[in-house]
């Protein structure tokens, strides 16, 4: 695989990056079968390797520390910090009490002395931006982190991060990592613009859209919401909700598109958001071997600008043909106490 440079970072990665949130308990609990899988990756040419501190409570990066002895320093090494790790109130966020801790169990877990890229997982309205920034800072002078990026911030978090990082003399967000696929292209809107603007890298995750690319869920077929991610979040894939049914209508017409290509579906999504020029990598999160070997298959597949009119004609640019479901909703939307006045103040007299 051919590399890209990680915004303004110098680190180069390949156009596929390896998530690993399927890896642990809450997918492949074989530890050995996930190292092949990692091993597998890299023997492919893929050299960026993605994880959190929260998949399966910790278990994945175990694995990927693990799997990455005696080859640690041919991989950029992702992993993220915020959601919570246990059950008490100090256990999660974007503190520099939390961060500082939760650093130290991340590179204990991942067997390694330093983390190329520390991503913030979501935003956190209790703690100023500020003081997330600058104890991130900190790390990087101490040579725990090489750089740090946030995911899955909207477009205005991200200026005022950068405006903070620029007016108190702190290093700032270099990367960010979005939702983004065939069927979720809200990010084109502000999200892409902006960081192509800051010159920051992206790494996008969830180019299958939960399954609805996978080709396994088509219109007129029964799901079964008693396994999988259907199993997990009936209402998505529930056939008779408006949002599902327009997934299904233009799942359809992208499969027949796939097919006039010479692709899978799947290959064809995997593709797509490697045609954005801001994108640098895009997260292919496989749960078995099966899975990474098909996704590697579409590696050569290229969207000239006919496929990608016909894309556009089926899913609008900047559409989201469903909202990504669960991934981050501003406090104001979801905390009636920050959009309504006290009841005695709501009136004009």
């Amino acid at each position: 695989m051919h590399h890209r440079v990680l915004g303004g970072t110098g680190i180069e990665v390949s156009p596929y990056c390896l998530g690993t949130m399927m890896f642990g308990s809450v997918g492949n609990a074989d530890h050995d079968d996930c190292a092949r899988i990692i091993h597998a990756a890299l023997d492919e040419g893929i050299d960026f390797v993605d994880t959190a501190d929260m998949y399966s409570a910790g278990e994945s990066e175990i694995i990927v520390g693990k799997a990455l002895k005696g080859r640690r320093d041919d991989v950029v090494l992702a992993t993220k910090v915020h959601f919570p790790m246990g059950d008490g109130p100090h256990s999660g966020g974007n503190s520099r009490r939390w961060i500082v801790r939760a650093v130290e169990d991340s590179l204990r877990r991942l067997g390694t002395d330093w983390i190329d890229l520390y991503q913030v997982h979501r935003p956190d309205h209790r703690t100023d931006v500020e003081e997330t920034l600058s104890v991130l800072t900190d790390l990087v002078r101490q040579g725990r982190i090489r750089a740090f990026g946030c995911s899955t911030f909207p477009a205005e978090q991200i200026v005022e991060a950068h405006h903070v990082a620029e007016r108190r003399g702190l290093h700032r967000f270099r990367t960010e990592q979005p939702p983004y696929s065939l069927l979720a292209r809200g990010v084109e809107r502000h999200v892409l613009p902006v960081t192509e603007r800051l010159g920051m890298g992206v790494l996008t995750w969830s180019p299958l859209a939960s399954g609805f690319l996978t080709g396994r869920h088509r219109k007129g077929r029964d799901t079964d919401l008693s396994t999988g991610r259907p199993a997990l979040h009936p209402g998505r894939f529930d056939p008779s909700a408006p949002t599902t049914l327009a997934k299904l209508e233009a799942v359809e017409q992208l499969v027949a598109l796939a097919e006039e290509m010479g692709c899978t579906l799947p290959e064809l999504a995997v593709a797509f958001p490697l045609a954005h020029p801001a994108v640098t990598s895009v997260i292919i999160g496989p749960r078995t071997m099966e899975q990474l070997r098909a996704t590697l298959k579409g590696r050569s597949v290229v969207l000239d600008d006919a496929a990608l009119d016909r894309i556009d004609a089926i899913v609008p640019p900047g559409t989201d043909l469903y909202p990504p479901d669960g991934v981050w909703a501003p406090p104001a939307l979801t905390s009636p106490a920050l959009r309504r006045r006290p009841a005695g103040s709501r009136s004009a007299v």
